[in-house]
Order: C-alpha cells, then structure tokens, then sequence
C-alpha cells in the first residue's frame, strides 16, 4: 500500500465462516493504521447476484447462492476494472439482506484507494468465469471455522431475515452446506489460511 500501487485482497470461505466480519475489522484497522477514511474499500462478491425475479425465471430459486445463481462475468469485469485504476471511481454493487436483493451501484471505488476487500465464497473456484477471480487478486485469504459454529451461525443469519427456525436448518443442510463443500474443496489455493476461534 505504501508504495502507491493497488493491492485486491480476497477474503473467503464458506458460507457463515465470518468473512464480512473479518472484512469489516480488517478494513477497520487499516483504515487507522494506514492513511484514514478512503483508504481500503471493500467489494463483496454478494453484490452479484441474480436478481430474485431472475432466479425465479431460470428455475434456481431454490438454492440462491449457488455459483450459477450469480453474474460471475460481471464480478470478473469490475475486478479488471478496479484492478486497472483507469476510472475516476468504478461503483460495484451491493447486497442487502433485508430485501435479498443487490443494489447497483452502492460503493464507490476511487481511483485513489490503494486497499480494496474482495469478499465472497467463490474467489478461489476454477470452474466457468469464476477461474478468472483468482489472477485478479494479490491475495486471497480463506476463513476457517468450526462446523458446528458455522452452521449455528448460519440458521440463525436465516431466522434474523425472517424464515422459521425449521425453514432455516432446512436451508443451510440442503443449499448452503452443499455450496460449502465447493468452496471448500478449493482451500489449498487460498495463501493464508485465517482460523476463527
């Protein structure tokens, strides 16, 4: 960062491993330690998702978060954007929770941000465009949990947003644990490996 360049960190895992939350207190920290407010930005992959109607149309409703239930093209496209720096400012999109829904345009990436935060679960995924994630990256860090801490945690991030508890254990064990098993099975490419206790 000091020397003026761009670095893009990743940050994955599974679902409900805690990668916004590390996201968050990393981009935090850094803000103090290295030049104030505009100094890390971060862009999560969440911000791409398919559109509910979308989903609905295409028949994967039924297990959004899923790799294909997201625009892995156009995550792609704005990583080469914000890795380039030739824009002013690239806005990325975000996700909000409480409608289930992304929002285009939502954070700003100035030209001038040496730090930018890409979180999401499939960063480190070799299949369709998401292999083209990883060479866009300096790093990518992956975050471990406990299982059982990690489904928990999961179920409840499910009944917080509104579905029953037993709506909720039914989604994580069917859709979220199925797409914890390929992201996952990609770990070994991850450089640092970040243990939550």
């Amino acid at each position: 960062m000091a020397s003026g360049g761009r670095v893009l960190l990743g940050i994955t895992g599974p679902p409900g491993a805690g990668k916004s939350t590390l996201a968050e207190g990393l981009a935090r920290r850094l803000t103090r330690l290295c030049g104030g407010p505009g100094s890390v930005v971060s862009v999560p992959m969440d911000g791409f998702h398919l559109a509910g109607t979308e989903l609905v149309r295409l028949g994967r409703s039924d297990r959004k978060g899923a790799p294909d239930t997201f625009d892995a093209a156009g995550f792609v496209a704005l990583l080469d954007r914000i890795r380039r720096r030739e824009d002013d400012v690239v806005y990325a999109p975000a996700f909000r929770r409480e409608i289930e829904e992304p929002i285009a345009g939502a954070i700003p990436v100035a030209r001038e941000v040496p730090l930018v935060l890409v979180e999401g679960n499939y960063l480190l995924l070799e299949i369709g465009a998401w292999a083209r994630v990883r060479p866009l990256l300096d790093e990518c860090w992956y975050v471990d949990v406990d299982d059982a801490r990690r489904v928990d945690q999961l179920v409840a991030r499910h009944v917080g947003h509104g579905r029953s508890p037993e709506a909720a254990a039914e989604w994580v064990h069917r859709s979220d644990e199925a797409n914890t098993r390929l992201v996952a099975a990609a770990r070994d490419r991850a450089d640092l490996i970040v243990r939550r206790t």
